[in-house]
């Protein structure tokens, strides 16, 4: 199976690699940008979802900086990316702060305990923020859920205490998990609005995090602008949203090699990659990641498909794990050992998650930049795996 970024400068690489595309990340580069300029609400790029650095240049010109949760994704935003940086963790210990503080405009803090504990070793240059829990938000899946019960991340609005003004310039929420529904979040907003008004007009900023799928070619973008405009003005906050997914869906590929067809019922190929190693939310939430040249089909549907004399594969990675399935597909043709598969949407939550569980050879890292030209940025090899534990 040949794959449409096999293109020269690609055909000699060894599998597995990912492909990171700045001509497919621009369509939504455009939008935030856009979003900024119609709206006034700024994005910073959500590191935890992808923090593959060789884009930064590029993604700087239409983003307004980063948003980590960690000393370490702060220090990368701050280093690597500039602008913004805005700096959150669930909890801070005393040194992760100070080296925190070093490199961020904006420090987040999880719990009125831990605002309470570190507010005064805050500069002044250092704008101060909490994070709220609203109750209220999207999210298929309870793994996401940042709003659930008893959720540990952020405070809840009945636990706000008087004065909290004088303490903060801005909050930040995190409440929504691939939310691709206009109406939904801005009924949320609705919502905020009717609970914390009285906080919101003495604030300096809002940050309403991520999770929101406004790059989408269906979101009803211009309502959207209109919406976070008119929450802007009528606040004189600074709004801000943090994409991670958003900024980088469609924009990046898992190539991989067929290094085995074994057939005990069901026509299964054997890739040189793994789900829990390189693509683990595949893994985490179960479902098939969109494949070039075939389409996913669920379990059930399997022995109807297989009746009908389509083309049918399991395609599932080399690990000693029995779950290690990216999905059930009908092919477009037949497959066998030598052909290569890609995985066209991987951004998002996979190279930031890759790992060395079997001592599988990490997929190498190749960039194709704004003007099409490829290269390989980064290969891993024994020494890798080897000095990563000891």
């Amino acid at each position: 199976m040949t794959s449409t970024d096999s293109q020269p400068g690609l055909s000699g690489l060894a599998t597995p690699y990912y492909l990171v595309d700045e001509c497919r990340m621009l369509k939504a580069m455009q939008r935030i940008h856009y979003v900024q300029q119609r709206s006034g609400a700024k994005s910073v790029l959500a590191l935890k979802c992808f923090s593959t650095w060789c884009c930064f240049d590029f993604m700087r010109q239409y983003m307004a900086g980063t948003t980590s949760s960690s000393l370490y994704e702060a220090r990368l935003g701050y280093e690597k990316f500039g602008g913004e940086t805005h700096a959150y963790s669930v909890a801070y210990d005393d040194d992760e702060l100070k080296q925190t503080l070093k490199y961020c405009d904006k420090i987040i803090f999880n719990s009125l305990t831990q605002l309470d504990k570190y507010q005064s070793n805050v500069p002044a240059n250092v704008s101060t923020g909490l994070r709220l829990n609203p109750g209220l938000g999207f999210s298929r899946y309870s793994l996401s859920d940042t709003v659930a019960k008893y959720s540990r991340l952020g405070v809840a609005f009945d636990q706000l205490p008087d004065g909290l003004e004088s303490l903060i310039d801005g909050v930040m929420l995190h409440m929504n998990c691939e939310n691709t529904s206009y109406s939904n979040f801005s009924a949320q907003l609705d919502w905020l609005e009717r609970h914390l008004a009285g906080l919101l007009a003495k604030l300096r900023w809002l940050s309403l995090g991520g999770g929101v799928a406004f790059t989408r070619d269906d979101y009803a973008l211009e309502d959207f602008c209109l919406r976070l405009k008119d929450l802007s003005d009528k606040y004189q906050l600074q709004v801000y949203l943090e994409p991670g997914e958003a900024s980088v869906s469609q924009s990046s590929s898992l190539v991989v090699t067929v290094l085995d067809l074994v057939d005990n019922g069901l026509p299964t190929l054997i890739v040189d990659a793994g789900v829990e190693t390189h693509l683990l939310d595949v893994l985490i939430y179960r479902f098939a990641p969109a494949l070039e040249g075939a389409t996913a089909i669920e379990e059930h549907e399997l022995e109807a498909a297989l009746a009908q004399g389509k083309t049918v594969y399991r395609v599932c990675g080399r690990s000693c794990l029995a779950g290690d399935v990216f999905g059930n597909y009908v092919f477009d043709k037949a497959i066998a050992p030598g052909h290569q598969l890609v995985f066209t949407d991987v951004a998002g939550y996979s190279m930031v998650k890759k790992n060395f569980f079997n001592g599988i050879k990490m997929p190498s890292i190749c960039h194709r930049d704004i003007r099409g030209k490829t290269r390989l940025i980064k290969a891993f090899s024994y020494e890798t795996f080897r000095d990563f534990l000891s």
